[in-house]
């Protein structure tokens, strides 16, 4: 691996210009940005997770004719041009031999996205990549000669990307409370169990690690089901970890290097607007992700807090002084279905779309719940509901329904964990 990875470094730096000539490029047209941004608009009213890139279905194979000679390697390349996108990602067939490996970065190399390797293999064969902050990138193979007719590589989708994480409908509104300010003292253990979401390589929403009662850093993953995560998109999924403002009230200068792709689903229901993966690797120890903790015996919760990404932007985190309701969603009869908790407004903070997802902790720093819409903005002072862990937990009856069997694998019964 090492031969192999210094060699198709050395051909990207000494000859680039050269050997991207010789690529092939799939050309994808410019978007009407206006139109997408029209049709967004009244997406997002309707209480869908925001777009920000558009799919194309292609078919680009790892064909024997097109390969680079390099030694007792062949390299592959595939370049993707999109004028005028803010991103590329792409989904892969995928499967790599011991020592291949996929690298995908931009043309100008200002962006490389760490190496895939064997260990992101998967069941169904599949990667979804990140995004690349460009619109013109490339997609690499490098394999020994000995092991390339062993090795799965097809590009099947490209995702034209039309605005970045903090590019949605409307910026993050000026009351949001960036995680990097004094406000989250105390929190910063929930705060790093938080993350936004990319599905099917085109819409964005947060979630968040969720811990067990066995507390065996199993990579448990919530979200809203109005995400739209299900069987056969859970191995689109791409976690980005940490991405937040280095300091309170800053520019936008979080970072996307830090991430998970690729999960198994395992439950959700829309009584609750609840969804549960399990990720396909636990995220690197570096990132420092933590597992929240949760309740599930019901009680309102004295005051709430919220962590999120608003409008996908950097992470910020909210603050509700009054006690939680219970009520049906969007509601505010007592205790209506009894599916939701209700924030009545924001003392600190809002929420915005992309914030969907994201978990409600209780004065004892355990969710109660996740979000799935409401009214609040930084110029409403109105509620926000999410659907409660009480509810999801027994779901609809089923084990593809509810989060008992998941989160509770054993039957003890209890009430609480504690983030882990």
């Amino acid at each position: 691996m090492k031969n192999i990875i210094s060699s198709a470094l050395v051909l990207i730096s000494l000859n680039a210009t050269a050997s991207l000539n010789l690529t092939k490029t799939t050309n994808i047209p410019s978007l009407d940005i206006y139109k997408m941004h029209d049709q967004d608009v009244v997406n997002e009213k309707l209480g869908n997770a925001p777009r920000f890139a558009i799919e194309y279905n292609v078919d680009v194979k790892s064909e024997s004719n097109n390969w680079i000679v390099d030694g007792e390697n062949l390299i592959k390349r595939e370049r993707i041009s999109a004028p005028n996108s803010v991103s590329i990602n792409v989904a892969m067939d995928f499967k790599m031999t011991e020592n291949s490996v996929v690298r995908i970065y931009s043309s100008d190399m200002s962006e490389i996205i760490r190496d895939f390797t064997a260990a992101d293999n998967n069941s169904v064969n599949e990667l979804w990549s990140p995004v690349v902050m460009s619109d013109d990138i490339v997609v690499e193979l490098v394999t020994p000669r000995v092991e390339a007719a062993n090795v799965v590589f097809n590009i099947k989708q490209i995702n034209q990307g039309y605005r970045t994480f903090s590019q949605s409908t409307e910026k993050s509104g000026s009351c949001n409370i960036d995680v990097a300010c004094t406000e989250s003292a105390g929190w910063e253990n929930e705060v790093n169990a938080v993350g936004v979401i990319s599905t099917g390589g085109s819409t964005f929403c947060t979630g968040f690690m969720v811990n067990n009662t066995a507390n065996d850093q199993t990579p448990y993953f919530m979200t809203a089901d109005h995400c739209r995560i299900n069987s056969r998109n859970a191995q689109s999924l791409v976690v980005y970890w940490n991405y937040q403002s280095s300091k309170c009230g800053g520019s936008r200068d979080g970072a996307k290097a830090q991430f998970n792709t690729g999960s198994q689903f395992l439950s959700s229901s829309s009584k609750s607007d609840f969804a549960l993966v399990k990720l396909n690797q636990q995220p690197d120890p570096s990132f420092n992700v933590r597992y929240a903790g949760w309740d599930r015996s019901g009680v309102d919760a004295t005051n709430a807090t919220a962590i999120h990404h608003p409008a996908t932007d950097e992470k910020s985190i909210s603050f509700e002084n009054e006690p939680t309701t219970i009520t049906k969603y969007l509601g505010d009869k007592i205790p209506g279905d009894s599916t939701h908790v209700r924030v009545e407004d924001w003392d600190v903070g809002t929420t915005e779309p992309g914030s969907s997802g994201s978990p409600l902790f209780d004065q004892n720093h355990r969710v109660i719940g996740q979000l799935h819409g409401g009214y609040a903005s930084c110029t409403s002072r109105t509620s926000d509901w999410y659907g409660r862990i009480y509810t999801s937990w027994d779901g609809d009856g089923s084990s593809d329904s509810r989060l008992s069997d998941h989160l509770d694998s054993a039957g003890t019964g209890e009430l609480t964990t504690d983030t882990l």
